[in-house]
């Protein structure tokens, strides 16, 4: 299972948190870091979640169209 760390970047829907998980490597070439961004449709319950959270989300079984992630733990407020 995958356990990703990232950020709370909408919390539009019910139950359903937009979470942004930002990687950050060395091209091999270039030899310089890159960034790239990806963001998760992530499921919680029973969380007081805000905007600009980090959290920890874990791989599940797909719960919708696009979820295939739960809201594990907030990181810090």
């Amino acid at each position: 299972m995958k356990i990703l760390q990232g950020i709370v970047t909408s919390l539009k829907a019910q139950k359903t948190a937009t979470v942004t998980v930002t990687r950050e490597w060395k091209h091999p070439l270039y030899k310089k870091y890159v960034k790239r961004s990806k963001k998760f449709s992530s499921h919680y319950d029973d969380m007081n979640l805000e905007l600009g959270q980090t959290v920890t989300i874990q791989e599940v079984r797909p719960m919708s169209k696009t979820k295939r992630f739960k809201v594990t733990q907030i990181v810090n407020d």
